[in-house]
C-alpha cells in the first residue's frame, strides 16, 4: 500500500511468477516429523518443544469446524493507537461496510490472527490486493510461514509499513485479502475498505 503504483503492481506480480516455479516439500505428519532423526537426542527435543501440544495427538478447538487454519482477526496497528480490528469469524459481506480512516503517511502494520487445529500447516502465506475506483493500485504477499495445531491463538504481524500521502493520495480504497498456503488451500478471503485522510479526526 505504501507505493500505490503499477510499478510496484507489476513487480509483485513478477515475483508471483517466479514463486509458481517453487515446489514445496511434501506434507508431513507430526508422528512422521517426530520419527525423522529420532537417534539425535538434542534435535528430538527440539521438535518436540516446537509441535508443543500437537505430538499428544490432533488439537482440535473447534470440533464443528472442519477447517486446519481459523481466520480470526485482522488488525490495523499504528503505535500510540488502538488497533483497529476486523472480526473475520460473522458475516464477511458486511465488512466493506466498516471503513478504517487512516492518516496520510503514517507507519503501520497489519496482524493476522489465526488458529491451527488438527495438523500442521505448511507455507501459510497472506496476500493482499488494493484497489482505488476498482483499478489495481497495489499487490503485496507476505509468507506467514509453518505452524503446528494449538489451542491458543497465533498471530503474524506484517512489516511496518507507510501510507502514501499528498492530496492525490487521499481517498476510498477497497481491499482483497486472502489467508493461503503452499498447497493453494484458501483458508479465508475476505474483502475490507479503507481511507486516507489529511488527519484522524478529519
Amino acid at each position: 500500500m505504501s507505493e500505490l503504483n503499477t510499478d510496484h503492481v507489476d513487480s509483485v506480480e513478477e515475483e508471483l511468477e517466479v514463486e509458481s516455479n517453487y515446489k514445496p516439500p511434501p506434507e508431513k505428519t507430526i508422528e512422521q516429523i517426530l520419527e525423522t532423526d529420532k537417534e539425535d537426542e538434542s534435535l528430538r527435543k527440539y521438535k518436540e518443544t516446537l509441535l508443543g501440544e500437537a505430538k499428544s495427538g490432533g488439537v482440535v478447538v473447534d470440533p464443528n469446524d472442519p477447517r486446519k487454519v481459523i481466520v480470526k482477526k485482522l488488525a490495523l496497528c499504528v503505535a500510540d493507537r488502538p488497533d483497529m480490528e476486523l472480526d473475520l469469524t460473522g458475516d464477511l459481506s458486511q465488512l466493506k461496510k466498516q471503513t478504517f480512516v487512516i492518516k496520510e503517511g503514517v507507519s503501520y502494520r497489519i496482524r493476522i490472527d489465526f488458529i491451527v487445529q488438527r495438523e500442521i500447516v505448511h507455507g501459510l502465506k497472506y496476500v493482499q490486493k488494493t484497489y482505488r475506483l476498482g483499478v489495481p493500485v497495489d499487490k503485496m504477499m507476505h509468507m506467514v510461514g509453518s505452524y503446528p495445531p494449538k489451542t491458543e491463538v497465533q498471530s503474524y504481524t506484517t512489516p511496518t509499513e507507510d501510507a502514501p500521502a499528498g492530496v492525490m493520495a487521499r481517498g476510498s480504497y477497497s481491499v482483497s485479502s486472502l489467508f493461503t498456503d503452499d498447497d493453494k488451500h484458501e483458508h479465508l478471503k475476505w474483502e475490507w475498505s479503507f481511507e486516507i485522510k489529511k488527519d484522524w479526526k478529519e
